[in-house]
């Protein structure tokens, strides 16, 4: 309760009250009829998989929350137990971080640490086991994996795989440490979007599965990264370009970075400035 009650962001399950006076207290949370993401990308192997845009907008609404959480929440607050069961998906794809039961305030000083590992293996942060301190940067290897899932429509953990399938983010930087993304990538979303996009999300995830934690980028600058690729995918085309001249435009920090609009092959480099848009960083 101490928790909840100080978050109020629009993709965070609303806290509406509590019941004591039962046998086993229950807290009442704002009722998300769609399920979860998880659901969402796991619970439909028959179905046609949602859109590479609607992928990213869930991903940058997550990240928003989460950012809210670690930043802007006083004092901050580390999630604990991030996962795509724990993201709750509204009509219109709209993302709700739910289920706070791992979540603590964050740690001024050292005695502050929580001294024991929680939550769901295959999303856990592998320095947060090795040492038993929970940190926002536990969080973002959390969301690096619900990124895979997104990219790959697999599951964090998958028991019935084969042995080096078994954990996503082991299977997931083996591939890509081998040059091999892109036979585990959804092969939806390959025919949807230009490649060079998909990569630069599959950087990120990269990055928030840094084994240090301190190598990892804070939710804030996740979060500014997957709000850089949603604008890259709402602009018009310009010229035409091709494969290579794409993929050099593409080359560079996002800091620097131009905006560039891809779709079919063309290419827009366009003024943050002339947009009257901030630029991203």
């Amino acid at each position: 309760m101490l928790i909840l009650s100080q978050v109020n962001h629009r993709n965070v399950v609303r806290l509406y009250g509590c019941c004591l006076e039962v046998e086993v207290p229950m807290l009442v949370y704002q009722f998300i009829p769609n399920g979860t993401l998880y659901q969402l990308i796991h619970g439909r192997p028959h179905e046609t998989r949602i859109s590479f845009t609607t992928r990213l907008k869930i991903a940058h609404e997550t990240a928003e929350a989460l950012t809210y959480l670690h930043s802007w929440a006083s004092p901050p607050i580390i999630h604990g137990d991030v996962k795509s069961p724990n993201i709750l998906i509204v009509e219109d794809y709209t993302a709700k971080v739910a289920d706070f039961g791992a979540s603590t305030l964050a740690p001024t000083d050292e005695s502050q640490f929580v001294t024991f590992v929680q939550g769901t293996y295959g999303y856990l942060d592998p320095e947060y086991m090795q040492t038993s301190k929970l940190t926002s940067k536990s969080d973002v290897y959390s969301f690096g994996v619900v990124l895979l899932e997104l990219l790959t429509c697999r599951k964090a953990m998958n028991l019935q795989a084969l042995e080096e399938e078994k954990n996503l983010s082991s299977h997931f930087l083996l591939a890509v440490s081998e040059n091999r993304l892109g036979e585990i990538l959804d092969e939806q979303i390959k025919g949807e979007q230009s490649v060079e996009l998909i990569e630069q999300v599959a950087e990120l995830a990269k990055d928030c599965l840094e084994m240090a934690s301190d190598r990892r980028p804070s939710m804030r600058e996740v979060a500014e990264e997957l709000d850089r690729v949603r604008k890259l995918l709402q602009h018009p085309w310009g010229q035409k370009t091709s494969d290579e001249e794409t993929k050099a435009l593409l080359v560079g920090s996002p800091i620097t970075r131009p905006e560039i609009e891809l779709s079919n092959g063309y290419v827009s480099l366009t003024d943050s400035a002339y947009l009257g848009v901030q630029s991203p960083r």
